[in-house]
């Protein structure tokens, strides 16, 4: 297993698992990376203290800066709550060190769980093609597979720590790897594979046509309205996301099909509210972000 990493200073998020020790293991051995190694323990498991002093044990046996913070989530923490609380930290670490970019250890399977999950979810065609590297994010595992970094890690006799959490179906993706990926065999896997690859390429070309669009609207946080409402559903949908994209709004399934109702079906001068003080007002001709309050 060889990573293509440019030179330069990054945050390593380590958890102790396998994927992550064979993470730290291969970067350690490239001489131009200034690593700091960070370890986040959710307040989940009561013997995640373990995992800590296994990852602390590896930095400094590595001469690697080691961050460590613990959250209070608890036994019932939801995916969501506890991967916020996790990047919230690895990001804060990162502006702290003055790093470029934060590598994770996501591979291969976990690309495609990441695919089933949102498939399941109904997050569109870009659910298809999340999982990546990208921009602050660097994930160089995800040409590998859970297998490919097993072996390696029983080759060059790395030591890890088992989650145990990771066998609990109450979570959406330990369900989806246990009973859905492992069922597939390895022609099927390497269809859908395929398939991911064809949806990022061709995600990268929507992306494309729809900034194209969106740069001759009237202004950057306004849509002419008629133009908006005459566009097939599928692919307002598409519109309003990427807008809402390029203003840095999170959204979700259920927001973007409510701002579509509105945008279609309101009375000039109605709004629809989006989150923190955020609003889309209606008008007769436009669509326009704004936050009537400042």
């Amino acid at each position: 297993m060889k990573l293509s990493i440019p030179a330069g200073r990054y945050v390593v998020a380590v958890s102790g698992g396998v994927d992550s020790m064979v993470l730290l293991d291969l970067l350690a051995k490239q001489p131009d990376l200034q690593l700091t190694i960070a370890h986040f323990d959710h307040g989940i498991r009561e013997d995640s203290l373990e995992d800590k002093r296994l990852v602390q044990q590896m930095a400094h046996h590595h001469g690697l800066s080691f961050v460590y913070n613990r959250g209070e989530l608890g036994a019932g923490a939801s995916e969501a709550n506890a991967r916020k609380a996790r990047y919230d930290f690895l990001q804060a670490v990162r502006q702290a060190a003055k790093a470029q970019a934060i590598i994770t250890a996501h591979h291969q399977d976990d690309m495609l769980e990441t695919a089933v999950i949102n498939m399941l979810r109904g997050t569109g065609s870009r659910g298809l093609s999340s999982l990546k590297s990208q921009g602050d994010m660097v994930r160089p595992l995800l040409l590998y597979s859970k297998q490919q970094i097993r072996t390696y890690a029983g080759t060059h006799g790395l030591i890890w720590h088992e989650d145990s959490t990771n066998q609990d179906e109450k979570y959406l993706r330990n369900y989806v790897r246990r009973n859905i990926l492992n069922k597939f065999s390895d022609v099927q896997r390497q269809q859908l594979l395929i398939h991911l690859n064809t949806a990022r390429e061709l995600n990268y070309e929507l992306e494309t046509l729809l900034v194209n669009q969106l740069h001759i609207q009237p202004a950057l946080h306004k849509l002419d309205r008629q133009w908006f409402i005459h566009l097939p559903h599928a692919v307002a949908r598409e519109v309003m996301a990427s807008w809402l994209r390029r203003q840095d709004v999170s959204y979700n399934t259920k927001m973007l099909e409510r701002l579509l109702v509105a945008a279609k079906t309101y009375q000039p001068r109605k709004r629809a509210d989006i989150s923190n003080g955020l609003v889309m007002e209606v008008s007769q001709r436009y669509l326009a972000l704004t936050r009537p309050d400042r």
